[in-house]
């Protein structure tokens, strides 16, 4: 299998790495990862990068996201979603006038607390490690920035649904106890969709069944970036793969081809080009 991205549209109740240790058996891939972790109870876009794709995670770690999400006011638990222990409750009815009384002062750029069952690392261990051992967690505030929260539905009572948009690192469930917070209630999240992930967006995403029965599409690597186009023969092929900068006027980031052989992105700079992203 070449290197490439592969989108898939991960089923509710299974982790990220299961999903893409499911498609690296199902291509025959030697390497795979993705670009950014949903959690168990989450679904929807998770692009799984093959072989040496798989150097791209850095590259889309701050991409941003868009999610559809639920959440239900009235009730909370510990984890902010159905997985956790329910710890509070409030008779109190919120009404769709309330809701959109609140989401502009959501939008914006904020210092979000993570919920204490995250991955989020305190000295080398995983928050929600210490929070399942009965141990204090002191999470710091991050700076996050959400773009857009729409309101889309309100079928049930104190039940609502949006869509946000968002920068990555954004966590939907404590935007959800923070909403909870300013309606003077409390509340959970009920489910999260990621339908959007950088340029990536779920209608273009294949199920596991797809993956496995080889009915998909996968995205070229070099289609990610909109680049000028440089060739180089086999010893200016050998020398860039060894490390060796070339001379080359002016600066940018070009795609980087040996034939129709695809190397990678090279980014020129004070007149030399190397590597930015390498794909051989």
């Amino acid at each position: 299998m070449n290197s490439c991205i592969i989108l898939v549209n991960k089923p509710r109740g299974l982790s990220s790495n299961t999903c893409v240790n499911i498609v690296k058996k199902a291509v025959g891939a030697k390497k795979a990862g993705h670009l950014g972790t949903l959690d168990v109870l989450g679904e929807g876009l998770l692009p799984v990068t093959i072989n040496k794709a798989t150097t791209l995670f850095d590259f889309y770690l701050q991409k941003d996201k868009t999610y559809q999400t639920t959440f239900r006011f009235g009730q909370t638990t510990d984890t902010l979603d159905l997985e956790g222990e329910v710890t509070g409750t409030c008779d109190k009815i919120i009404s769709e006038e309330d809701v959109l009384k609140v989401l502009p002062e959501l939008c914006g750029k904020i210092n979000q607390l993570p919920p204490i069952y995250s991955a989020k690392k305190i000295n080398g261990q995983k928050a929600y490690d210490l929070a399942r051992a009965g141990k204090e967690v002191e999470l710091k505030r991050k700076e996050v920035e959400i773009y857009s929260i729409k309101l889309l539905s309100h079928e049930k009572e104190n039940e609502f649904t949006f869509e946000v948009s968002c920068s990555s690192g954004t966590y939907i469930r404590s935007l959800c106890r923070d909403m909870a917070e300013k309606l003077s209630t409390c509340g959970v999240m009920l489910n999260i969709i990621r339908t959007r992930c950088g340029g990536f967006e779920l209608k273009d995403a294949y199920t596991l069944e797809d993956v496995k029965a080889g009915k998909f599409d996968y995205i070229k690597l070099q289609s990610l970036f909109d680049f000028p186009a440089l060739q180089f023969d086999e010893k200016e092929t050998a020398l860039l793969l060894n490390g060796v900068w070339l001379r080359h006027e002016g600066e940018g980031f070009y795609n980087a081809y040996n034939g129709e052989q695809y190397l990678g992105v090279l980014e020129a700079k004070e007149g030399k080009l190397k590597f930015y992203l390498r794909f051989v």
